[in-house]
């Protein structure tokens, strides 16, 4: 009788050992399993961290591009906005020029008469001038007919040489000049220095001082003077016009001023 009953609480503590063990078994695979969902969370949560970051990165990117592409239409804008005004005022210009070219030959028309109406004046006060340098200003009279016949010549041109030839004649009457010419005396051609002091005195003297004589506007001739009283001014005049003795006060014949 006693040897069952230690039989069976033999085998009543091996089934509660067997037990125990079976659950302790148990116990450890599902915390396992628990660390091993755990680690796979983690796994899954660092993917995904992963991810958000290569999103943002890729978000930050484009947002950085998009602020790059932003600055770039800005500066597009205000280029194309200068362009514009340039362009405009460029159609401005074009729009002038064309004008211009349309008034060209309206001008050019104009001027032409005009220049021709010059020539003839200057021409006219020459013939009505004290006779000097009649040779040199009749042949730029020619000369400036001969231009204004050319058509290889600019209206500019033209009317710069003009303006020249006039300048020339204005500068006559402030100066004082002494030059080479003939004068007719009795009929007879003769060499002689020509004293001009302005456009109030034209004298001459023939080579070798034997004839002295001025211009005399009243009578539209060359008129001989007194020696006594104008030879030696005359040639003291000369000589002062081509720089051979210093300036000096001089004694010229000069016409009286007419009442009108």
């Amino acid at each position: 009788m006693l040897n069952n009953r230690k039989i069976t609480c033999l085998m009543s503590s091996v089934f509660i050992f067997a037990f125990a063990g079976l659950s302790s078994q148990a116990f450890a695979t599902s915390i396992n399993e628990v660390l091993q969902e755990g680690e796979n969370r983690a796994d899954a949560n660092a993917t995904a961290q992963q991810q958000i970051d290569s999103v943002a990165d890729q978000t930050e990117k484009i947002i950085n591009d998009y602020r790059t592409v932003v600055k770039v239409v800005d500066g597009l804008k205000v280029y194309n906005s200068l362009l514009r005004t340039q362009l405009a005022n460029q159609e401005d210009e074009m729009q002038a020029l064309s004008d211009s070219i349309s008034n060209v030959a309206l001008i050019e028309r104009q001027i032409v008469p005009l220049m021709t109406r010059m020539v003839d004046a200057l021409d006219e006060f020459i013939q009505l001038d004290t006779p000097f340098l009649q040779k040199e200003r009749k042949a730029r009279i020619a000369r400036l007919r001969e231009v204004l016949e050319r058509s290889d010549v600019t209206a500019a041109e033209k009317f710069r040489v003009i303006i020249e030839a006039y300048q020339i004649e204005n500068d006559y009457g402030r100066t004082i000049e002494a030059y080479k010419d003939t004068v007719e005396i009795d009929g007879v051609t003769q060499e002689a220095d020509f004293l001009r002091i302005g456009r109030v005195s034209l004298a001459y003297q023939t080579i070798g001082a034997g004839t002295t004589g001025a211009w005399d506007k009243e009578t539209g001739q060359f008129v001989k003077l007194d020696d006594a009283e104008f030879k030696n001014q005359v040639m003291h005049g000369i000589k002062v016009a081509r720089k051979q003795v210093a300036p000096d006060l001089l004694i010229v014949p000069v016409a009286a001023p007419t009442e009108e």
